[in-house]
């Protein structure tokens, strides 16, 4: 049996599970960086919703080319010259939102086997749509477990624990 429904529900259910690991996010939380060199919140969910229109873009060629080269992006290139630093968060999760819905649209309606459609990837190699998929569901999950711990650090931080 295929695991693409349950892979298609956890990217789905992404943008909600980054809701409620920022509730109650604001002011110097949302700046604290837990470790030198590492992202704030601000940061990590404007990363969240560039990555998700990159993956948009992905997603629809790999469904639409023959073998088309996926071009790896300098994340901290983006960090720096988009002014991640500044991004509103509530602005950002918007933006995961709605491209994440009109991803998920575009992705339920297709056959089982075009998540076998594959591109290559500039740093990763050969990836399917499947791959793509999988890595992004799991992506916006582990920067939700980071934020998460990043609220820990900084209510430590604060002495609020």
């Amino acid at each position: 049996m295929s695991d693409i429904p349950e892979l298609l529900e956890r990217f789905r259910r992404g943008p909600e599970l980054l809701a409620m690991v920022l509730t109650g996010v604001f002011g110097e939380e949302e700046d604290f960086v837990a470790v030198p060199g590492k992202w704030s919140i601000r940061q990590i969910v404007a990363h969240l919703a560039d990555a998700e229109i990159v993956m948009a873009h992905r997603f629809r060629q790999v469904i639409a080319e023959d073998a088309p080269v996926l071009v790896w992006f300098d994340q901290d290139a983006w960090a720096a010259n988009l002014d991640y630093a500044r991004r509103k968060p509530k602005q950002s999760l918007e933006t995961l939102r709605r491209t994440r819905a009109e991803n998920v649209e575009l992705l339920k309606a297709l056959a089982e086997n075009a998540y076998e459609r594959a591109g290559n990837h500039t740093r990763n190699g050969r990836m399917t749509l499947h791959d793509l998929l999988g890595h992004s569901a799991s992506h916006t999950e582990s920067h939700a477990r980071q934020i998460g711990e990043i609220r820990e650090a900084y209510k430590t931080a604060k002495g609020k624990k």
